[in-house]
């Protein structure tokens, strides 16, 4: 009996475990972003904010990367998850009352929140027709 869902032939444990990982691939790349986001390149008088740049670009070659091999949402959305609950954790205040991660300034803000906007955007794209399947349709009409 069908379910209507498309498994790709891998067991449910394998499934879990993909998505598991998934997640565990976010978390790390999370933190090591969250520690990196603060870098800057200072060029006499002005201040290049390579690490944030770097991180955000990072998040969505991740997660960008990520959909496209995989062919579908779950596995990116997994990603997605582990990455921005990392973040949210590194920011919240420590015991000594602030984040040692992420200031309250212009770049914390951003990194706090652009990951999962990017997330959010990456997962949630529409899947469009592959040309492959566009031109066999043509030619199948044809």
């Amino acid at each position: 009996m069908s379910t209507g869902h498309d498994t790709g032939g891998f067991s449910l444990a394998s499934r879990i475990g993909g998505l598991l990982l998934a997640a565990v691939v976010g978390v790390v790349y999370g933190a090591v972003a969250t520690v990196g986001h603060r870098h800057v390149l200072r060029i006499g008088e002005v201040a290049i904010p390579w690490g944030i740049i770097a991180a955000l670009v990072g998040v969505a070659a991740l997660l960008l990367g990520i959909r496209l091999l995989t062919h579908g949402r779950a596995i990116a959305a997994a990603t997605a998850a582990g990455l921005v609950v990392i973040v949210a954790v590194l920011t919240l205040p420590g015991p000594g009352g602030g984040s040692v991660l992420v200031a309250g300034d212009v770049a914390g803000t951003v990194w706090a929140v652009a990951p999962a906007l990017i997330a959010v955007l990456i997962v949630a794209w529409p899947e469009l027709p592959s040309r492959r399947r566009s031109r066999a349709a043509a030619d199948a009409h044809a």
